[in-house]
């Protein structure tokens, strides 16, 4: 996959820009809704013989038109959302860089410079999807403003098994109330974060349940504060653990912002500065303070145990649907 990344105002010619058809969109967590979209542009694209791309933006429009609006937690940060549109097997990213500039185009600037100017050949989007200045385009004004220079396809929203549009919002909504269990219906995909393993207050392995305190790499949004039964990707291998996203007030009387501790079943390596992945699969429970050490470790305990037999049937229902399919 080619990336261009697009300042504003472009000085690309159209001759020199390959013809393609394009899906657009914010594409956070590139879900199953989104993934329904690229994929409609790739085949579209795939008939008529013609490149596939996709044009999203950054930084999140919030931070630039909302108000001391500094970072937007995200489903997917950037790297993390080229790497999923790659993987569709998409032959061009377009990058544009979002500024007030850009956010003032009318609907129809937007069309001349981005999609005209650029050689798009077919717009696939949302049914929702809104361009140009305060949203005022839609895909119903898309025809007008084509000056029949394209043609376009409209995808109908995807819902989920409760009847609810597949959304960057649901799942966020997910995320913030802990239910990541529901997430792979959404996004095809557990949830992950990415970072790097860093020194803590070392008291887990002073209790028997050593932790890897986790620096996230990006501005992830992180699921609600609790107790998860999640794995953790180290040197290309996927170790099943739980994981605390907390404030530790067992411990603290009050600390800036959660901590993400990970314990590994059967894990004894070093791997302070080391990258890693979490994957979460399920929440165990809520944090909350204890007593004392003893009363701790029994809850640490079988919090391990939980996360072990959910894991085990999980492993078993995965055996038994791999049988069925053969």
């Amino acid at each position: 996959m080619v990336t261009i990344e697009i300042q504003h105002p472009h000085h690309f010619s159209r001759e020199a820009m390959s013809p393609s058809v394009v899906a657009l969109g914010y594409f956070d967590g590139v879900h199953l809704g989104h993934q329904h979209v690229i994929l409609t542009a790739k085949k579209i694209a795939e008939q008529k013989g013609l490149s596939s791309a996709v044009m999203t933006f950054y930084p999140h429009p919030s931070v630039v038109l909302g108000r001391d609006v500094k970072h937007v937690e995200m489903i997917t940060p950037l790297p993390d959302k080229i790497k999923q549109i790659e993987e569709l097997g998409i032959d061009i990213l377009y990058l544009i860089h979002f500024d007030k500039d850009f956010a003032g185009l009318l609907p129809q600037e937007f069309v001349d410079q981005y999609v005209i100017g650029l050689n798009i050949q077919h717009v696939v989007a949302g049914f929702d999807y809104t361009y140009g200045k305060l949203g005022k385009g839609t895909m119903e004004t898309m025809p007008f403003h084509s000056r029949n220079r394209f043609t376009q396809t409209i995808v109908e929203k995807l819902t989920s098994k409760h009847n609810e549009k597949v959304s960057s919002t649901l799942i966020r909504d997910c995320l913030k109330e802990g239910k990541v269990e529901e997430l792979p219906s959404l996004l095809g995909r557990h949830y992950t974060v990415k970072g790097k393993v860093v020194h803590g207050d070392k008291r887990g392995r002073t209790i028997g349940f050593p932790t890897a305190n986790i620096e996230l790499s990006d501005q992830y949004l992180i699921p609600k504060v609790g107790v998860y039964a999640v794995e953790m990707l180290v040197n290309d291998t996927w170790y099943e653990g739980v994981c605390n996203v907390g404030y530790k007030p067992t411990f603290h009387q009050h600390l800036d912002k959660p901590t993400i501790e990970v314990h590994l079943f059967s894990f004894k390596e070093d791997i302070y500065d080391q990258d890693v992945m979490v994957k979460w699969h399920k929440m165990l429970r809520t944090e909350r303070k204890f007593s004392g050490i003893e009363e701790l470790v029994n809850q640490i305990s079988f919090d391990k145990q939980q996360a072990e037999t959910y894991f085990s049937l999980n492993l078993r229902k995965s055996l038994l649907k791999s049988v069925q399919n053969k």
